[in-house]
């Protein structure tokens, strides 16, 4: 499912297999479950990376194994919305390192980290849900519009469902940086970390500053998971 590696102070965790990496249950807490070893080792010259083996960084939700009831599908996004919120108040910088598609959940997933980089030569940005009839839930979209700047761009993904290559991301602003392979990726987000590890911030300030920064999607979150405002 996942594996959790630690290189110096950097911590890189790899979604793993040759599949399509959908976001189920047991994936999840997987991913979960390797957030909590990077709070209980991170310290001031931390960050985290994440990335992908093969094709896909994530293609998303696991729709079979949602689609076989309502409660399956309102449990897939509760556990979506805490995994997103675990990395929103990680006390250390977080870094995407795309190695393939991310797609809808997907994408979703790469853009809670405070940096992402993509390959260029293969994969590409898709929100589908405009493709396969679904509605977006709101709080999709409330933490796109926190971390894409430009209206076109968010209308490019979101009411085009366009499927966005590395270079366009680049030139719209959607993405950090976009590099030759998945192997130029990582060593991308690598030498990104190394450079952020070394201002030696104090990880709860930074923890407290982002998640002031996402309070909107925060409270998003907060607000569909117990159906009233906090």
């Amino acid at each position: 499912m996942c594996t959790l590696e630690k290189i110096g102070s950097i911590f890189i965790l790899s979604l793993t297999g040759p599949g399509e990496h959908r976001l189920n249950p047991t994936l999840i807490d997987a991913i979960h479950s390797a957030l909590r070893r990077v709070r209980s080792e991170a310290s001031s010259s931390s960050a985290l990376i994440t990335t992908a083996h093969g094709k896909f960084f994530s293609n998303g939700y696991d729709l079979d194994w949602a689609g076989a009831s309502q409660s399956r599908a309102l449990l897939l996004d509760s556990n979506l919305k805490s995994l997103v919120a675990d990395l929103i108040s990680l006390p250390v910088p977080t870094i995407a390192a795309v190695s393939g598609h991310a797609s809808a959940a997907g994408f979703i997933l790469a853009f809670s980290h405070d940096y992402v980089l993509m390959r260029k030569d293969r994969g590409f940005l898709y929100m589908s849900e405009l493709d396969i009839r679904l509605p977006i839930p709101t709080w999709f979209v409330t933490l796109i519009k926190c971390k894409v700047g430009a209206p076109a761009a968010r209308r490019l993904l979101l009411l085009t469902a366009a499927k966005v290559t590395a270079k366009e991301a680049v030139e719209k602003g959607i993405i950090d940086s976009a590099h030759d392979s998945a192997e130029s990726t990582v060593a991308a987000a690598v030498g990104l970390a190394k450079k952020l590890v070394e201002r030696k911030w104090d990880g709860g300030v930074y923890a407290q500053i982002r998640m002031e920064l996402f309070s909107e999607v925060l409270g998003e979150i907060r607000v569909t998971n117990t159906g009233s405002r906090l």
